[in-house]
């Protein structure tokens, strides 16, 4: 029997499971069918290195058979696993005040709302840092007792966790000392060289999974702000528009979408137009 054919670019991994071009083009669907991420050629490497842990823990040889049992299981173990299937194939890069001009923007277009309740969705909360980000902005642009409710989701649910828990390094990068003094208690003890984000800034955040593939959002009443950062790019077009779409349905009229540097979404004139470096307005 032939040896089954390798992904191209594979052959350079340490083959612990067979993957062949069939499994890889399997997985490609599968993530596509379930979260819309599209996956290019070059993420080879990327896949077999990521899914080979959940092979391990459930005790498959091969990638052939691990995808043949996710996809006839059924239950709540099926749940489960198809959760971490997507966790293992997402991506979450992030920081503390990522590109920073998004947070001067928000904090001039937060000051005609003061006095005001404030809703804002940050659809790719990944570890929290952009969500608390977000708080720390409201804070200092509408003071400490503003009313500000910020939904925060993301599809893995590994990464939410974290977000939940609010601990970091103290070096985080994108922190001056003062945002460190004002928003975060110091460990101490076993837990020196870590912060927490203090009590009174997590209680305005509601993390929460959500798959942005879902055809029904249950997020409460419109949005002013949205966050859908570096989230677009692992879409195709058809799906893009379709999220787009979505987003403009859960905010308000002449609300805010702040979206990654390398998005453009010039195509979609009739839900939002351009209102400045990477924000648009909802028409």
């Amino acid at each position: 029997m032939p040896a089954p054919e390798l992904a191209s670019g594979s052959d350079a991994l340490d083959h612990e499971f067979s993957f062949s071009k069939a499994d890889f083009d399997r997985v490609r669907e599968l993530i596509y069918r379930h979260a819309g991420i599209s996956l290019h050629d070059g993420k080879h490497a990327m896949v077999y290195s990521r899914l080979s842990r959940r092979l391990r823990e459930t005790g498959h040889k091969s990638f052939a058979s691990y995808l043949q049992w996710l996809e006839a299981s059924t239950g709540p173990s099926s749940a489960v696993e198809w959760q971490e299937f997507v966790n293992c194939l997402t991506t979450n890069l992030t920081s503390f005040f990522r590109e920073d001009h998004h947070f001067h923007a928000l904090k001039d277009d937060l000051k005609p709302l003061a006095g005001k309740p404030v809703r804002i969705w940050c659809c790719a909360a990944s570890t929290g840092e952009e969500p608390y980000s977000i708080l720390m902005t409201c804070s200092e642009a509408l003071g400490s007792g503003a009313s500000v409710q910020l939904v925060a989701s993301d599809i893995d649910t590994n990464v939410l966790n974290t977000a939940r828990r609010g601990v970091y390094n103290a070096d985080s990068r994108g922190l001056d000392p003062t945002r460190l003094k004002n928003f975060f208690m110091r460990g101490t003890g076993a837990n020196a060289g870590k912060i927490r984000v203090k009590p009174e800034l997590q209680r305005l955040v509601e993390f929460r999974p959500l798959n942005l593939m879902d055809t029904q959002w249950q997020l409460g009443d419109p949005f002013h702000m949205v966050f859908c950062r570096n989230v677009m790019i692992y879409f195709d077009a058809p799906t893009q528009r379709k999220v787009l779409e979505r987003i403009h349905r859960v905010m308000r009229p002449g609300g805010l979408l702040f979206v990654g540097h390398s998005e453009n979404f010039t195509e979609s004139r009739d839900l939002f137009k351009l209102r400045g470096k990477t924000i648009y307005e909802r028409v």
